[in-house]
């Protein structure tokens, strides 16, 4: 082999592992995959789609397996149950509508199964009822287990105004962290949340006493007029989750839930949020102080990979005219660690309760590292405290190895405007800008 051969082919391997270097380095912070995984199966344009007319009633309770087909739609009617042991199965690609005139919603009572397995090709959808589509026209999904939660005794029980045959079909939380509820896998949950009087919002999909076997992967929930998912104890993994423009929180964790998200987005709009604070991440351990029983494990929430954004016009206005909150609160009593995230466009960026204290122990516990603030109006602030040193100082250390920046979003995301098909991946450049400035300090 000559020397000019052995140039070429030591210049084709040099060129190689740059672009795959390059590639590597565009997965470090925030969403990640080589492919954006968002495609096909996302929809961020709902409105446009238009469904054919149920062929099938879904009502009261389903106490035998059943099997829902692609071939016909399905109209859940009021509140409904699977109940006592049963296995619901929904095949790739069925569609489920939820009643607007009886809050229709689908509860996966204690003890049964749901087997959502939709493709990448081809997800399963629950949508509204009515032809123009707006947040909160149909109640939500509930899938309720037997892990644990942090209230006292074993069982709790739902408290959204469902009217179930028997009690037992609203209870959840037991005592075993593994439990199996079922696989919702490339799901599609849309314009959900619907408001009663007496009991606040429904959610997209609430997860309560879920535990660890239960598939949870590729949902998204989109347009919700509540929180798009609300974690209610238990102990799940979460993975590729996309909350779209809901007008509470995008993920809520309350009642001692031990939680580890991974590779989820939540894109939030100031002009979409309701008039309650909006966050992407609310983490808590109670609603009463009272209600938790503090012999039993605490709220947990390790994420990791996880891109926050609140896409805006005009981000100083909004701000100015409080249309943007902050995108993480951290409530007392705790855990929440964020790993190699991206937290973009909020006000500021992160919230800790007032009654957590800034000593050693607390900090502890909630942790921020190798992540991306970007165009953020402050970074992590105490509740009601407008100094906040001490916390930058502490989550500025090169220890934690955050990074903080103010790019607009279309030099931050590979393709964050496009309308059908967006991509919030970071763009390659910016991250390999970032690391060097790590680097250097």
């Amino acid at each position: 082999m000559n020397l000019t051969t052995m140039k070429k082919i030591t210049q084709i391997a040099l060129f190689f592992l740059l672009v795959y270097g390059n590639i590597f380095a565009q997965q470090e912070k925030g969403i990640t995959g080589y492919n954006n995984w968002l495609n096909p199966w996302t929809n961020f344009k709902p409105n446009k789609v238009e469904y054919s007319k149920p062929t099938q009633i879904l009502s009261g309770n389903i106490n035998k397996d059943t099997k829902l087909y692609k071939r016909d739609v399905y109209l859940l009617l009021g509140d409904v149950f699977v109940t006592d042991s049963t296995t619901l199965t929904i095949e790739p690609g069925t569609v489920i509508i939820g009643d607007f005139k009886t809050k229709g919603s689908l509860t996966i009572s204690n003890g049964s199964k749901i087997i959502a397995d939709g493709l990448h090709t081809d997800p399963i959808i629950f949508t509204s009822s009515r032809s123009i589509k707006k947040p909160g026209d149909w109640g939500g999904l509930f899938i309720l287990g037997n892990a644990p939660t942090n209230k006292f005794g074993n069982e709790s029980s739902l408290n959204y105004g469902l009217i179930p045959s028997a009690a037992k079909n609203i209870s959840y939380g037991g005592d075993n962290p593994e439990s199996y509820s079922g696989v919702l896998r490339y799901v599609r949950i849309e314009y959900a949340g619907k408001r009663t009087r007496d009991y606040g919002y429904f959610n997209g999909l609430t997860l309560a006493g879920v535990g660890q076997q239960t598939i949870i992967e590729n949902i998204m929930v989109s347009y919700c007029e509540g929180n798009s998912f609300n974690i209610l104890g238990g102990d799940v993994i979460l993975d590729k989750l996309v909350s779209y423009k809901s007008n509470i929180n995008d993920y809520k964790f309350n009642y001692g839930a031990q939680c580890q998200i991974t590779n989820s987005l939540a894109i939030k709009s100031p002009y979409s949020s309701g008039a309650d604070i909006s966050r992407c991440i609310n983490v808590s351990s109670f609603e009463l102080k009272e209600e938790a029983d503090f012999s039993k494990k605490q709220t947990d929430v390790f994420a990791e990979n996880l891109t926050l954004i609140n896409i805006s016009n005009d981000l100083k206005y909004d701000i100015k005219v409080g249309l943007v909150n902050e995108a993480i609160y951290v409530g007392e009593d705790t855990s929440f660690s964020i790993d190699k995230s991206v937290i973009s466009g909020f006000n500021p960026a992160v919230i800790l309760d007032d009654k957590i204290r800034i000593n050693s122990e607390s900090l502890e516990k909630i942790k921020f590292t190798r992540t991306y603030f970007n165009n953020c109006n402050g970074n992590i602030f105490r509740n009601g405290f407008s100094n906040n040193d001490d916390l930058e100082n502490w989550y500025g250390s090169s220890a934690f190895n955050n990074v903080y920046s103010k790019g607009p979003d279309d030099e931050t995301f590979i393709d964050s405007n496009n309308p059908k098909q967006p991509d919030f991946r970071l763009r390659i450049n910016r991250i390999i800008a970032t690391n060097d400035v790590s680097d250097d300090d």
